[in-house]
């Protein structure tokens, strides 16, 4: 089976914006991208993107979750690029539209539709690395994905990283630059201690792994680091976060502390997880920190992560009641 994210369909739908205006979006072969080796992207990575998903029903109907939040998060990441602004509905539109269009595509449960949404700067110009690119391209790509963890979801390896993931101002920014900045230390946790990914905590703030937010369960209680502009908000994150609400758990989004971390994890019945579209909750069974490995609770997936999982891949494909209205249908 192809590696995730590795199949794409033939054709995306892309707009460009120049003179002032963008121009109608239209659908085009996927491989049909060209830049001017001065694009700004290339130069003073003016990009951004989303990642989000599109699902099959029972009853064969096409639904995207949460898409609203996806396309203002990437209005949002263009504005703090300063790249040109675009209209949230046109965007949306944009990915009803392809979607649509490869509705035949999207795979049957547990696979689903990978929608991602990519807004870059195109201006050739290498003397702007100061200013903004005043040309731009925002396109979709689909990519039919199965199950991320075929097989189920071992519990991962953290190793904690006393650095930031990216510059603090650009945490919120879901821009490559910031996945660029962390591939070092990951590929070194993965070589030195056989990590599967670094939890990084400047100064030992307990923020986020290289591409997934960090949730710590203890007991009815979950804990996780509160929104600022230093890590991402991630949609998964804030989905999980209100079905532990609906469950009656506590939500405590607050300062998180590498000690405290470790204090709590070692307790029975403590479980961690990783929360992202692609793995939607990914548990985690060992922390490494000092030279020393923490097991977080029995080490193995949790109850509650799996309940909560569970619950999340139910709304998203039709077996469970979608009280909060996250699903938008497409065909």
């Amino acid at each position: 089976m192809a590696a995730f994210g590795t199949v794409f369909t033939p054709e995306m739908i892309i707009s460009r914006f120049n003179n002032n205006s963008w121009s109608t979006p239209e659908i085009v072969a996927t491989d049909s991208i060209s830049l001017h080796p001065g694009a700004h992207v290339l130069h003073y990575s003016s990009t951004c993107f989303e990642g989000l998903k599109a699902f099959r029903h029972a009853d064969g109907g096409i639904y995207t979750f949460r898409m609203e939040k996806n396309v203002a998060r990437l209005a949002q990441s263009s504005q703090l690029l300063a790249l040109p602004g675009f209209d949230k509905a046109m965007l949306s539109k944009m990915i009803l539209d392809i979607v649509s269009r490869y509705a035949a595509d999207v795979p049957q449960p547990p696979g689903s539709m990978y929608i991602r949404p990519t807004h870059i700067g195109t201006e050739a110009s290498i003397g702007k690395a100061a200013a903004p690119s005043l040309e731009s391209m925002l396109y979709v790509l689909l990519s039919p994905v199965g199950d991320y963890f075929a097989g189920g979801a071992k519990p991962l390896r953290l190793l904690l990283e006393d650095n930031a993931r990216c510059a603090p101002h650009m945490g919120m920014v879901k821009s490559g630059g910031n996945y660029a900045s962390a591939l070092q230390p990951i590929m070194k946790a993965r070589a030195s201690v056989q990590a599967d990914q670094v939890l990084f905590c400047p100064n030992g703030d307990v923020q986020e792994t290289g591409a997934a937010n960090f949730l710590l369960i203890d007991g009815n209680e979950i804990i996780t680091k509160a929104l600022d502009s230093s890590f991402l908000h991630g949609i998964t994150r804030d989905s999980i976060l209100t079905l532990a609400r609906d469950r009656g758990m506590t939500v405590s989004e607050r300062e998180l502390t590498v000690d405290e971390l470790l204090e709590r994890a070692a307790k029975p019945g403590t479980e961690a997880a990783l929360s992202g579209t692609a793995a939607v909750l990914t548990p985690v069974g060992t922390l490494i920190h000092g030279g020393k490995e923490y097991q977080v609770g029995s080490g193995v997936a949790g109850a509650t992560t799996n309940a909560l999982r569970q619950a999340l891949n139910d709304i998203q494909w039709g077996k469970a009641e979608d009280k909060h209205g996250w699903l938008t249908k497409v065909c």
